[in-house]
């Protein structure tokens, strides 16, 4: 048994996160810098919202079928021969996007990039969580998640909009990322460990280390809660994600640089919410920070709804509904699914959670909503945003609390060990 007089390996945790944060930044990238491309893109190759909207759908359809099951193959062959392969395989996919002539063309190579990064998304986060100490694992994790809307959402749309209002194509742009990619994996193979079940097990409510098969991950009741959670909260983020940069230039007619300036508010506030959110979960619990957090969010989709061309003040309000979406998104994909199971589940359950949520709130509800936008009006994308976020507030009335510090005294500290 191990001693639990031994310190904590703080070293190879702040440089796991570090690195892990990194990937899912480049992750981020890969996803979202295709909004502010989306109207330049449009105009070149001739789509319309509906078409948007299956593209922004493949590659979440796609990323919730890898993930449902890449989350086992975590578990059972290990993170390095899962995670490293993945960010190495959605770089170079990811590049490959600028040279798409046509609506097939990119919703095959976004599809592909959705299975590459669904297979990176489980096992991150089961990396993120494992090599952290229990008692900060959502702080942690928020850090890991706020790379994405940092660089994806964030930064991403403004060296966009700069590098397209200098002339460069945006089919040169997806090249970009390709070569961080190579180097984040690079140093990931040179410093990630495999973690033991027992070392697992101190990141979760139950302490179990035995062997469980897959399919058992269906048998707690707070996985599917929180799938049904999880579904609501990336229907409403996903679906302004995908529209909302056409909504600024169609519908309230901001020029290019202003809808540059408005996009990069959904990315700083979700960056600071991913951060944030899972964080504040530490202190005063998952299913209180959940309920919160998505009644907020709700009320900034209704003042959207209501709100002028004014680029300052969207950029506000996109600030705050990305805040509090990126958070609860976060805070069910990382430490409520790896809390709510055995330790030798976690990639399963990680897996199974983002993967069925991305399939449907994240992959099917945008293709419904970018054909409501095509047919109706793109102005009421937003109640699709609603409804999904209706689900999640109600399901999370039956949660049942997993933080450590909510159900009992501070987890024993364990070594971080490297398996042999």
């Amino acid at each position: 048994m191990t001693d639990p007089n031994q310190k904590w390996d703080v070293s190879y945790e702040w440089k796991a996160v570090l690195l892990l944060s990194l990937g899912f930044g480049l992750v981020g990238v890969d996803r979202f810098m295709i909004m502010a491309i989306f109207p330049a893109m449009q105009k070149e190759l001739g789509l319309n919202y509906g078409d948007i909207g299956i593209i922004a759908g493949a590659l979440s359809l796609a990323w919730g079928a890898s993930s449902f099951f890449s989350g086992g193959l975590v578990d059972k062959l290990g993170l390095r021969k899962v995670l490293i392969p993945s960010l190495i395989a959605f770089s170079i996919a990811a590049g490959v996007s600028g040279v798409a002539t046509g609506l097939i063309g990119l919703v095959i190579i976004r599809a592909v990039i959705g299975v590459t990064e669904g297979a990176f998304t489980p096992s991150s986060i089961v990396a993120t969580i494992s090599a952290t100490k229990p008692e900060r694992q959502g702080r942690n994790f928020g850090l890991q998640q706020a790379m994405m809307p940092l660089f994806g959402m964030a930064l991403g749309p403004i060296f966009v909009v700069w590098l397209m209002s200098n002339g460069v194509s945006w089919r040169w742009i997806f090249a970009i990322v390709t070569i961080p990619g190579l180097i984040i994996g690079f140093f990931l193979y040179k410093v990630i460990r495999e973690i033991p079940a027992k070392q697992k097990a101190q990141h979760t409510a139950s302490k179990d280390t035995s062997e469980h098969r897959w399919g058992e991950v269906f048998k707690y009741r707070n996985i599917w809660v929180n799938l049904f959670m999880v579904l609501g909260w990336l229907a409403c983020e996903i679906t302004i994600a995908a529209l909302i940069a056409n909504y600024l230039t169609d519908y309230l007619h901001l020029e290019m640089i202003q809808m540059g300036f408005v996009l990069s508010g959904l990315g700083f506030g979700a960056a600071a919410g991913a951060f944030a959110v899972p964080a504040i979960s530490d202190y005063i619990g998952r299913k209180t920070t959940a309920l919160l957090g998505g009644l907020l969010c709700l009320g900034t989709v209704i003042v959207l709804i209501n709100a002028p061309a004014s680029a300052p003040l969207l950029f506000c309000i996109l600030f705050l509904n990305f805040f509090f979406s990126q958070g609860i998104i976060g805070l069910s994909t990382g430490p409520i699914a790896n809390e709510s199971v055995p330790g030798t589940l976690m990639g399963a359950a990680t897996g199974v959670t983002v993967g069925i949520g991305e399939f449907i709130g994240g992959g099917l509800v945008p293709i419904f909503a970018g054909a409501i936008a095509h047919s109706a009006g793109i102005q009421y994308i937003f109640y699709v945003a609603i409804c999904g976020l209706g689900l999640g507030l109600i399901m999370t009335l039956f949660l049942k609390e997993t933080a450590p510090r909510k159900i009992q005294k501070p987890l024993v500290e364990m070594p971080l060990e490297q398996s042999a």
